[in-house]
């Protein structure tokens, strides 16, 4: 048969609209086959994809293929995490309601996964702005509100007094609002809703043990920290003026005797009850002033309060201060400050020159000189000194006995706390899941009887941004009945965070119709847990943290078993293009659509898999791609060129050398192939191997059997369909063969064909590479040392010297220890 040019839009086209209607990724719990759960995370619809989305599908899509081909029963579902902030926005900007702009990009960016033939089972579909989705949402906050899990109080959000409105820290630019440079944003006091997910603190932390060897390092360090445990104890300071108590918390209770300051959080309660009005103006302009930082992205700043302090140890009176730096939500909203003895507090009391004192030494030698002045402190464990009857003391033994006799005289206690706060998921914006709760005046805040679930987001509204959320002018929506008095109520008009919806739908996707439960139980006890999830590392401390809490808790509620939601986590790596992330705002975007035109899907898929190992960064190069769509045509050409030997031939084994050695790197490839799937995912050494075995099948074509042909030609094509779908499904009708090339069995390893004739051993002298040497494969020792021996580059470094030892590793390596 005559080569075929490689029309590749014509070949991917028609094998789209074939498998279109074909339902042929669907799949249901089936006990008789091993199954995994793959999954790629939930995206958001925010318009078109460009490759560097491609990337991150294709990763999943070619492991989906693979596992499909080695008997698995694959779940591979698709959704979109269609709520959040951006359809609001462009609802502002094009007049365009947010319901509207969300779906015409979800039908577009579906279009463009199906163009790409991804292995999605469509049936299982889910997008979070649908009311058959988000109730379910409701239904979890109503059970976490029925166990106290949800409550509600007073935090501070981001304001613009232009907009009258609560602003995303994402609308928040350099401390302005979005809308208009000049208007600083504040801080302000609202009724929020908070989930209570310290409440899994200790297990979230503990827990991260489980998923060592599963989920990167980096994320589990970045988890570690973002819970932040820390051990310590809590002690009143008592106020000199007024008698309050102030409790701090500490970590280094052993180092109190020399705590110069007390610092105050500026929204610390004592603040607005003890200060004067210009040290709370100063307060506020601080709190404002870090309306989207975090305390390591500020300058530290603070303030006196005019007051002083006593520690419950003894010792002097101690300034007051506000600092900028101090969190309300981590231990009390109060330290100590020990200069000497940690480099923060150093900073800060060198700053507004407040007094240094060193009450901890090394355990060899003298206390330490002159730290404050060299700007560094001793913040090891030590030997407490001028620390009354603690002095002595190492620390972990002051310590004990500090907290021991601060809980015994009531003015303190042993204390763990953590770094994580309570998850605050009020958003006062329209485009998300309202808020199952009814505000009446007799009863208080009651909550929507679940038979009333959905509570529906209106779609008659009008957004401008202004003011407080959009529901508020909606009558219809927000007046009500009390479900418990039956008198006039309002419905609450804050939404959730869209990390809510983000937290539990790898659970719906498996029983994606249900409309009696989130899903059903027995069905998760089949899939669960995923086996392979797959996105940035971006997610690692929000949507990976949230979702192990959602767990968690519905494990406690007894709808799952497994404590965990993902066995084996993959962060893959960014494309960059033109020395920059790949992004629409950078406007260096390849468009998906773009490339499927151009080059083909096929194309692209092989290049983001070819280009860079899927963990690292990927730079986009067009001649890169072009490369990438010259090996598929020299791939179809071949095979096209073949076909009609290989369809009419019986597969034999090799029949000469040609075909020993074209066997011999089909076996070795699919060893590399197979390894790289199951333990690596290094996919480009995958394609590697496959551009090195075309360049084996041309060497030899001429002289390749009929026999061999027929065997080669199936498994080349096998091999290559994870990485190019399309035109894999072309080349298995161009040989005669049917059914889908991903239902086909992977093909089997002969480790028999693999081996080579001839091997190269290296031969080294006194450890210095001499030469290489080919010898048959499976030489003996003595006979390799004797090759090696007397190879004349040997020679020359041997002659006239004794040689004192041979060590000899058969197939691989010959070393010389020569003397003299």
């Amino acid at each position: 048969m005559p080569e075929k040019p490689y029309d590749h839009n014509q070949i991917e086209l028609k094998w789209c609209e074939r498998f279109s209607g074909a339902n042929l990724f669907e799949v249901a719990e089936d006990p008789a086959r091993p199954k995994y759960y793959l999954l790629e995370m939930l995206p958001y619809p925010s318009g078109t994809l460009h490759v560097g989305h491609i990337r991150n599908y294709t990763i999943g899509d070619a492991l989906a293929r693979y596992k499909w081909m080695r008997g698995f029963n694959v779940i591979h579902p698709m959704g979109w995490d269609a709520f959040g902030l951006p359809a609001e926005n462009a609802a502002i900007a094009n007049k365009r309601h947010p319901r509207e702009w969300t779906l015409a990009n979800i039908e577009k960016m579906k279009a463009q996964h199906r163009r790409y033939g991804f292995s999605y089972d469509w049936s299982r579909e889910v997008s979070t702005c649908e009311p058959e989705y988000y109730r379910w949402n409701q239904w979890f906050f109503l059970k976490m509100h029925e166990k106290g899990l949800a409550y509600r109080k007073k935090a501070l959000v981001n304001w613009c007094p232009e907009c009258a409105t609560v602003l995303a820290n994402e609308q928040v630019v350099d401390g302005c609002c979005w809308r208009h440079e000049s208007t600083p944003v504040e801080q302000r006091a609202l009724e929020q809703w908070f989930l209570k997910i310290t409440d899994y603190a200790d297990e979230l932390l503990a827990a991260i043990g489980e998923l060592e060897g599963g989920w990167p390092e980096r994320v589990l360090t970045m988890q570690r920290n973002w819970i932040g445990r820390s051990e310590g104890a809590e002690v009143d300071f008592t106020l000199t003026e007024s008698g309050r108590k102030v409790r701090v918390f500490t970590t280094r209770v052993d180092t109190i005797f020399g705590a110069t300051c007390v610092i105050l959080a500026p929204e610390h309660p004592l603040v607005e009850e003890l200060c004067g009005a210009e040290v709370k103006a100063e307060a506020k302009r601080m709190i404002d002033a870090r309306a989207t930082k975090g305390p390591g992205d500020i300058d530290k700043e603070g303030v006196f309060t005019g007051l002083t302090a006593q520690s419950p140890f003894g010792g002097g009176p101690v300034p007051v201060w506000i600092g900028n730096f101090v969190l309300t939500g981590y231990g009390t909203g109060a330290i100590m400050a020990v200069p000497a003895h940690d480099e923060r507090d150093l900073e800060f009391c060198t700053k507004y020159g407040i007094a240094v004192k060193p009450v901890i030494r090394p355990v060899e030698g003298e206390a330490p000189e002159g730290d404050a002045k060299a700007g560094e402190a001793f913040t090891d464990d030590g030997i407490m000194m001028d620390s009354g009857e603690y002095t002595g003391l190492t620390s972990a033994e002051g310590r004990k006995r500090m907290c021991e006799r601060a809980e015994r005289e009531g003015f303190g206690k042993y204390a763990i706390t953590f770094r994580i706060k309570d998850w605050g998921i009020s958003r006062q914006r329209y485009w998300g899941t309202p808020i199952p709760m009814i505000h009446c005046a007799a009863c208080g805040t009651v909550a929507v009887p679940e038979k009333d679930l959905p509570v529906v987001l209106p779609i008659d509204i009008q957004i401008t941004g202004r003011g407080r959320s959009p529901l508020e002018n909606v009558p219809e929506f927000v007046n009500v009945n009390c479900p418990r008095c039956g008198a006039a109520a309002r419905r609450e008009t804050d939404t959730m965070d869209t990390f809510i919806d983000s937290s539990w739908y790898f659970y719906r996707y498996c029983d994606a119709r249900n409309e009696n439960a989130p899903f059903d139980s027995a069905k998760i006890a089949y899939w669960f847990p995923i086996d392979q999830y797959i996105g940035g590392v971006e997610h690692a401390i929000l949507h990976l943290i949230y979702s192990r809490f959602f767990t968690k808790m519905m494990r406690d509620l007894g709808l799952i078993a497994n404590s965990e939601p993902a066995t084996r986590l993959f962060t893959q790596g960014m494309v960059i293009k033109d020395g920059k992330k790949m992004s629409k705002s950078v406007g260096n975007v390849v468009s998906a659509d773009e490339m499927a035109e151009r080059y083909g899907t096929d194309t692209a898929r092989l290049f983001a898999l070819f280009a860079a190992p899927p963990e690292k960064d990927l730079d986009w190069q067009f001649s890169g791609v072009e490369g990438a769509y010259r090996f598929l045509a020299r791939v179809y050409r071949f095979v096209t060129r073949n076909a009609d030997t290989a369809r009419t031939a019986t597969a034999t084994g090799p029949a000469n050398e040609a075909d020993k050695a074209a066997l011999r790197k089909l076996h070795q490839t699919l060893y590399r192939i197979t390894e790289d799937f199951d333990s690596r995912w290094h996919f480009n050494t995958s394609i590697a191997g496959l551009m090195e075995l075309m360049n084996e099948l041309y060497e030899h074509e001429s002289e390749i059997t009929p026999g061999a042909m027929a065997t080669l030609l199936p498994d080349v094509v096998l091999l290559l369909g994870p990485f190019a779908p399309y035109l894999a499904e072309e080349m298995w009708e161009e040989l005669g063969r049917t059914g889908p090339v991903c239902k086909q069995a992977w093909p089997k390893f002969d480790a028999a064909l693999a081996v080579e004739d001839s091997v190269e051993v290296v031969v080294q002298v006194n450890g210095k590479v001499r030469a290489r040497i080919t010898v048959p494969n499976g030489t003996g020792k003595e006979e390799l040392e004797a090759a090696a021996l007397a190879d004349g580059r040997v020679k020359s470094h041997t002659e006239g010297k004794q040689i004192a030892k041979l060590i000899t590793v058969p197939g691989k390596l010959v070393n010389i220890v020569v003397k003299g």
